[in-house]
């Protein structure tokens, strides 16, 4: 019987701990009191796993004590997961101010793991890294901690993460799985794991760094893609053309990639390309195309906020002192997750014209988005009316949203995603 250690709790380690528990003993372990706290009430307020269904298998012993036992305990306490035979490191793997990878998270986790590794054991990581990072950055980190020797003592694997938050559609038990292990047998010993619990099955890569670069370019690729599509609605804003008439249209062609413009932020999209750049770099090679999305999805920020000025202007509205709503302030629609999120951006460029905005998002906490951002955000419709109303954000709730109550006589109305069907004055 494996014993699983889930290494961070968030919004990838959680539902992966959860799909586990049903099969075996999972303690799901996180530095974060609170979080700990939260779970172990049967609340997840990142809202990946329902609460019931997370209430299914939580125990309130360590199940690693009992034989036979099943189940998902959490702990933030070193000494619950010294049982464990076999780690998951799921922590994220965020970028610098100067969009560098930093590893600190991951050092630290193979630091917590390393003090309680033994003989036999195998460490998986989940983390979205570059091809080389398991090997060359988190074993020697392992090894050093815990004074075993890599491929003879212990083993490792990699078996990126592939959920997309707030897709209730595509869970990580529906989404095949590529797993990788350190020799063969341990590829087929770790694969085994994971086809256990994954429905859509699991494709085993020859080495960890195959496993590792698949999973950097899926997200390089999609931000390519959409950088394409965010710089055809610039040249289309230009020429006075609707350029989601002309996605429709193309669209029509069996073969054409239905990708549609907008902001690129999150966890993965946002950040996972910097990784596979700053791999390239330092073998000598400057990645034109990946970095050349990477500035065109970073700047499209200041771009909505452009475009929105223009509008205002065009309309007679004064720009200097207007007061403008933005509605929804996390990354994507009908997520919490306010991680990378570019709304910020577009918020930053607003207020250097001089204009107030006030930020209303029933999905995300205020307190989260005060912390990391500075903002501050409302999860109530603010009753005053406004110049501007920004549709930054296809939450539900927007789409049907009666905009006529929150404008003044004259006010605009900018919608970033193209989802409102209601009138609008500019759309990206």
């Amino acid at each position: 019987m494996k014993n699983i250690a889930v290494i961070g709790l968030g919004y990838v380690g959680l539902p992966l701990a959860r799909l586990f528990a049903t099969k075996y003993p999972v303690i799901g372990f996180d530095i974060n009191q609170k979080r700990i706290d939260e779970l172990r009430k049967g609340k997840d307020l990142t809202l990946e796993v329902e609460d019931h269904i997370l209430q299914s298998v939580l125990v309130s012993e360590n199940p690693f004590n009992k034989t036979d036992s099943i189940g998902l305990y959490c702990s933030n306490i070193l000494s619950d997961i010294e049982n464990a035979n076999f780690y998951v490191v799921t922590v994220p793997t965020p970028v610098d101010k100067n969009n560098r990878p930093d590893l600190t998270p991951l050092y630290k986790a193979s630091e917590t793991v390393g003090k309680v590794l033994k003989k036999g054991d195998i460490v998986v990581y989940e983390s979205t890294v570059y091809p080389g990072v398991t090997e060359e950055e988190c074993i020697p980190v392992l090894e050093k901690v815990s004074g075993l020797k890599f491929n003879v003592d212990f083993f490792a694997g990699y078996s990126p993460e592939r959920i997309n938050p707030g897709d209730k559609q595509h869970t990580v038990e529906k989404i095949l799985k590529v797993t990788s292990g350190s020799t063969p047998e341990i590829g087929k010993e770790v694969d085994e794991v994971y086809k256990s619990v994954i429905t859509a099955g699991t494709h085993l890569a020859p080495t960890i760094k195959v496993a590792e670069a698949a999973k950097v370019i899926e997200n390089s690729q999609r931000d390519i893609n959409i950088a394409f599509v965010n710089e055809l609605a610039k040249i289309f804003n230009i020429l006075e053309i609707d350029t989601h008439a002309v996605l429709e249209a193309a669209g029509t062609k069996w073969n054409f990639l239905p990708f549609k413009p907008g902001l690129v932020g999150g966890h993965c999209i946002g950040v996972d390309p910097y990784y596979l750049a700053q791999k390239a770099q330092e073998h000598g090679y400057h990645p034109e195309i990946i970095l050349a999305g990477r500035r065109l999805n970073d700047s499209m920020g200041e771009y909505v906020a452009s475009q929105v000025v223009k509008t205002m202007i065009k309309k007679g509205i004064n720009v200097n002192g207007a007061e403008a709503l933005m509605l929804g302030v996390t990354f994507k629609e009908n997520c919490p997750d306010v991680r990378n999120t570019k709304i910020v951006d577009v918020i930053a460029s607003l207020e250097e014209y001089g204009i107030k905005i006030t930020t209303y998002d029933p999905w995300a906490n205020p307190a989260e988005v005060k912390h990391e951002y500075g903002i501050n955000s409302v999860i109530n419709l603010p009753t005053n009316k406004f110049d501007a109303i920004i549709c930054g954000v296809a939450h539900n709730e927007f789409i049907d949203l009666n905009f006529d109550s929150l404008k003044k006589d004259n006010s605009i109305v900018y919608d970033v995603k193209g989802t409102v069907t209601s009138v609008i004055d500019g759309k990206l």
